[in-house]
């Protein structure tokens, strides 16, 4: 018995269902490709080595490979088995467990991986699989468990390859291997081709090492789930929801307030903490950070941006990359803001564009107002200062900077510095023309 660990997670398949040009494991669900799903299960077990077996000239791919792990190519699609052999190299000196895992298992968690490592270790046995009882939804293709007189696993059966009787049987394989080193590749030398799909399948293994007299024990899961692969996009569809009920499940627990799960997307690396509140329609991205006491939502979009406590933001909000709401401030309905800070108890009521811009305390940001901040050739800054009262429809053409406690006129396009505390008024003369309706009218 060993405590040392290896993984081999196998991410060479092409994923030819998904119907895409894409690999499959770049596909993602809650923002995250398959493949980081799986990787970040594996993560905080510790294996060294780790081994991520990819297919040749996948770069988008071979990037996702952290630095971790090393990557090893399968040159052919030749199977499961032959996909474990392209790991070899790299395990080649390497005495102890291997963990082998699909990669298009995205819900999958650490804890399963640990249990199933801590079984193995406790059976002493040769090789230790993750089964489960097959239902309707997850298993009806999986390889067949196939038992011996002592209980323990003798072989598994391929669905293609099983008889009708083998098809029956309900235990069936998730996918999840841990096998002593020096078993694994002398079994594997031995696994042929010789099967309806021509490929070298790592299954054969345990009946090989069976025969050889070695123990192949079962850990018996009670989840199926944790077996769902993904291999077309309504798989792909159905382990974004679960992954996503797990994520506002986790929040809630925790004591944010979600008003509609089902209609609200929250990625795996949100923060928000206790007593915020997320209304229907919200959906949460990337780096985003949410504070206590914060409303966000109806119909919110949040990307990299940071909403401070007691803030609210929404209806029909967007908050772009480096958006950030200091306590108290407001982004309200049909409000754009990105790369800009809104100081605490700032107001952005509605149908505004803030960009490349700060907004000082207690300001408010009248409806209609736009910063240019385009030049044409690069961003520039608009910087209001605090208490500024800006009016109905203006324009701040970037750099600007409007100081503390001014004000603007409706219907103005400032494209000067407003000192602290004046008026900046920008706009042409009204002129009205007697008797031009009239005149409009006789002329039809």
């Amino acid at each position: 018995m060993t405590d040392t660990l290896a993984t081999i997670v196998l991410a060479a398949g092409r994923g030819t269902r998904m119907k895409s040009r894409r690999p499959k494991l770049l596909h993602t669900a809650c923002g995250r490709p398959l493949l980081a799903w799986s990787l970040g299960a594996v993560e905080p077990l510790g294996a060294d080595p780790a081994v991520v077996v990819i297919p040749p000239d996948e770069p988008e791919l071979a990037a996702l490979v952290p630095g971790w792990a090393a990557a090893a190519v399968q040159q052919t699609a030749r199977g499961t088995g032959d996909a474990v052999l392209a790991a070899r190299a790299a395990l080649d000196a390497f005495a102890g467990d291997v963990l082998i895992l699909n990669a298009d298992h995205p819900l999958i968690e650490a804890e399963t991986l640990q249990a199933l490592i801590e079984a193995h270790r406790e059976a002493g046995a040769a090789a230790t699989l993750l089964v489960f009882e097959r239902t309707a939804a997850v298993g009806a293709d999986f390889g067949r468990i196939v038992r011996g007189p002592s209980g323990d696993v003798a072989a598994i059966v391929e669905v293609r390859d099983a008889t009708p009787e083998q098809r029956a049987i309900a235990e069936v394989n998730s996918g999840y291997y841990v096998v002593r080193a020096d078993l694994l590749w002398s079994a594997l030398d031995r696994v042929t081709d010789d099967n309806d799909q021509g490929e070298i399948y790592l299954t054969d293994i345990v009946g090989i090492l069976h025969g050889d007299g070695e123990r192949v024990h079962a850990h018996v899961h009670d989840d199926p789930l944790v077996a769902k692969g993904v291999n077309t996009r309504v798989d792909l569809s159905e382990a974004d929801a679960e992954l996503r009920a797990r994520i506002n499940r986790r929040h809630q627990l925790d004591g944010v307030t979600i008003v509609d799960p089902a209609s609200t997307f929250i990625e795996p690396t949100v923060q928000i903490e206790a007593d915020a509140v997320i209304h229907p329609f919200t959906v949460l991205r990337g780096d985003t950070r949410i504070g206590a006491g914060a409303h966000v939502g109806p119909h919110v979009v949040a990307a990299d941006a940071t909403i401070g406590r007691d803030a609210l933001v929404g209806p029909f909000c967007y908050l772009r990359p480096g958006a950030t709401l200091l306590d108290g401030a407001k982004a309200g309905t049909y409000v754009e803001i990105k790369n800009s800070v809104l100081g605490e108890g700032a107001k952005v009521p509605h149908l505004s564009y803030i960009g490349d811009a700060e907004v000082g305390s207690g300001t408010n940001i009248g409806a209609g107002a736009i910063t240019a901040n385009y030049d044409g050739t690069r961003k520039q800054r608009t910087v209001i200062g605090k208490d500024v009262h800006t009016s109905s429809h203006n324009v701040f053409v970037a750099p600007v900077t409007i100081g503390d406690g001014a004000w603007t006129a409706a219907g103005s396009v400032i494209t000067d510095d407003i000192p602290p505390d004046a008026l900046g008024v920008a706009r042409a003369k009204q002129t009205n023309i007697p008797g031009y309706g009239t005149r409009k009218r006789r002329q039809r």
